[in-house]
């Protein structure tokens, strides 16, 4: 399964994976989901996230722990 939500680029934010190349992590995004704020919170918050690229980050997270070769998309 290919995460074409989830951009890695060693020049933005330390590497770490961002929401579609733009300056929000998938960390970023599920301490907020851990911190108990809703999805639809979080968009209210972040106006250029869409519901899919949080549904991402999170499927992102499961492939991650569960160790699994996880393929991002490049940036542009």
């Amino acid at each position: 399964m290919a995460f074409d939500r989830i951009t890695v680029d060693p020049d933005r934010m330390g590497g770490l994976p961002c929401i579609r190349d733009l300056r929000v992590t998938v960390g970023m995004v599920l301490a907020q989901l851990a911190g108990g704020r809703t999805i639809d919170e979080l968009l209210v918050d972040y106006p250029h996230l869409e519901r899919a690229d949080v549904l991402a980050a999170l499927e992102y997270a499961s492939a991650v722990v569960n160790e699994r070769e996880v393929p991002v998309a490049r940036p542009a």
